[in-house]
């Protein structure tokens, strides 16, 4: 998932001690200052889709391959479907926002779905790079990012993940695709893995980097989560967590405050494991400035969280358990600091019946794709190689990257 449990947890429980030291310097001055605080409090700061899109615009400035940004009708619900991918009152169509870069003509189509709390636009630093081999279409799940954000009233791990499949299914469908490499990134991954287990003869290859959702609490104990549940920080993170609090949720009540914890989050988050191209200032500041409108918007498929992983971002549906009915070829990355262990994918190759490979990326943590972008380019192409090259099972791994 794209915001670690620590992060999340540090994040809930210091949520009080943001605002305060927000607000200190208007605290300390005068009592006419003091009076002013609560009317600035609730100053929120605006966002809508259309703010999304424009910061997306301004992100995707970046890029210098041309593309076409589109809302993709996807209905009001799967026809003839028993488990609807979201309920409300409303039977207006959804939207899944795509966007779609040029490329040469006959190239093989990449579709790339982000993680959790993220959007496509996590992706500008792979667009340009990969849109010279692929036709490259990235969206933004539903609920997520500049897509349609509805009521989310699921119930269920199955309702939840009927949500994300159906209306990737409807997507697909609406975008007339029938064969194309899946690319997903954390929960991404996850969502990626669930499709091409529910429709395998869309996907021809599957790319799944630092996947969530291989493993259950049971498979993989953890001391340093067991020390932390029996603190009071551990009992009341656990019941923030059941009560399906999220991190977005602290964007949004920290008001004018938001983007400052954003900007933090994203200049700590994402230079932690470099390789000497951490971000610009220029890149730090509109993806800063897109992060935010992205998190502070409606409520939606972010609640998806409790339905999905148990407290620590354990499975409640674990991957590892479909192991056996595998059907797509697929490549795991992960870079070699990424939090999210890749012994799952190590466990669920062994009984897999596919062609199986997982590729560790140095000097790239969870966000490899941002932190070291030259190293996850040459393994997706390695992934990818059968696609590009005639003679694509000749080649060897590239340097500096490594098997599991």
């Amino acid at each position: 998932m794209s915001i670690g449990l620590r992060r999340w947890s540090k994040s809930a429980v210091n949520m009080a001690e943001e605002i305060n030291s927000s607000s200190a310097p208007a605290a300390a001055g005068s009592g006419t200052k003091r009076r002013w605080l609560w009317p600035s409090v609730l100053r929120w700061i605006p966002t809508s889709t259309d703010h999304i899109i424009s910061a997306e615009k301004r992100l995707l400035s970046l890029v210098k391959t041309p593309y076409k940004q589109e809302q993709v009708n996807i209905g009001s619900g799967p026809p003839g479907s028993k488990i609807r991918w979201f309920r409300s009152t409303s039977s207006e169509p959804r939207f899944i926002n795509t966007v779609t870069f040029d490329s040469k003509e006959g190239s093989p189509t990449l579709v790339m779905v982000h993680g959790y709390g993220a959007s496509q636009g996590f992706f500008f630093r792979n667009f340009d790079s990969l849109a010279k081999h692929f036709r490259v279409i990235a969206i933004d799940q539903l609920g997520w990012g500049g897509s349609s954000r509805p009521d989310f009233t699921c119930k269920s791990t199955e309702e939840t993940e009927a949500w994300f499949i159906d209306s990737f299914e409807e997507w697909r469908k609406a975008k007339n695709l029938s064969n194309f490499i899946l690319l997903g990134h954390s929960f991404g991954g996850y969502v990626a893995a669930k499709y091409a287990l529910k429709h395998p003869e869309h996907v021809q290859h599957l790319i799944l980097v630092g996947s969530a959702g291989f493993t259950s609490e049971t498979e993989h104990k953890s001391e340093w989560l067991t020390r932390f549940r029996a603190t009071w920080k551990g009992a009341f993170v656990n019941h923030l967590w059941e009560s399906n609090f999220t991190p977005q949720k602290i964007v949004r009540g920290l008001g004018p405050w938001g983007p400052n914890l954003v900007r933090r989050y994203t200049g700590a988050r994402f230079g932690a494991y470099s390789s000497g191209g951490g971000l610009t200032n220029e890149e730090s500041k509109l993806l800063t400035d897109y992060v935010y409108h992205t998190l502070a918007a409606k409520a939606s498929g972010e609640l998806c969280l409790k339905y999905i992983f148990s407290f620590g971002a354990f499975a409640r549906s674990p991957l590892l358990h479909r192991a056996p009915e595998w059907r797509v070829p697929t490549t795991f990355i992960y870079g070699v600091d990424d939090w999210m262990n890749y012994q799952g994918a190590v466990e669920a190759r062994k009984n897999m019946k596919v062609p199986c490979e997982i590729i560790r990326v140095p000097q790239g943590g969870h966000f490899v794709f941002i932190e070291n972008a030259s190293g996850f380019h040459s393994a997706v192409y390695y992934a990818c190689r059968r696609f590009l090259s005639p003679d694509g099972d000749s080649h060897s791994l590239p340097e500096g990257l490594m098997f599991a």
